[in-house]
């Protein structure tokens, strides 16, 4: 565990809050060089109006995970996150860890396990660094 882990993570815990989503509010710093490069929360893509789930409580299908509004927001940034490390507070799904991949990110730090583990298991695979912080 590298020294400032615990302090992006509770960052990110905190940027999480900004989101609308009412099942679950997820929030994720891009640091690279010990600095912020990138930051996102779950919730719908720009222009949509600020509510995640329908009527019955379910999640929309184009609400963005935190991970993927982190990687596309460094993107238009003109930022790299190759060699990143990726603060999230709960482990990133498959199509995150996908997209985790193809950005560069070494390192994945988080704190609160999803039920599928297939998105971990994908970033193992691949080479990057995986760490569960409490």
């Amino acid at each position: 565990m590298e020294k400032f882990d615990h302090s992006y993570l509770q960052m990110a815990a905190i940027w999480a809050r900004n989101s609308y989503c009412k099942r679950r509010q997820v929030g994720a710093l891009l640091v690279k060089d010990r600095m912020i490069i990138s930051d996102g929360y779950n919730g719908t893509p720009s222009g949509f109006e600020n509510i995640c789930e329908d009527e019955n409580g379910i999640t929309k299908p184009y609400v963005l995970h935190a991970e993927a509004n982190a990687i596309t927001k460094v993107a238009k940034s003109g930022n790299s996150s190759s060699g990143a490390t990726l603060y999230v507070t709960a482990s990133p799904c498959l199509e995150c860890a996908k997209l985790i991949i193809q950005a560069g990110i070494t390192r994945v730090v988080y704190r609160d396990e999803y039920r599928l583990t297939d998105g971990i298991d994908l970033l193992k695979k691949a080479g990057i660094e995986v760490e569960k912080v409490d």
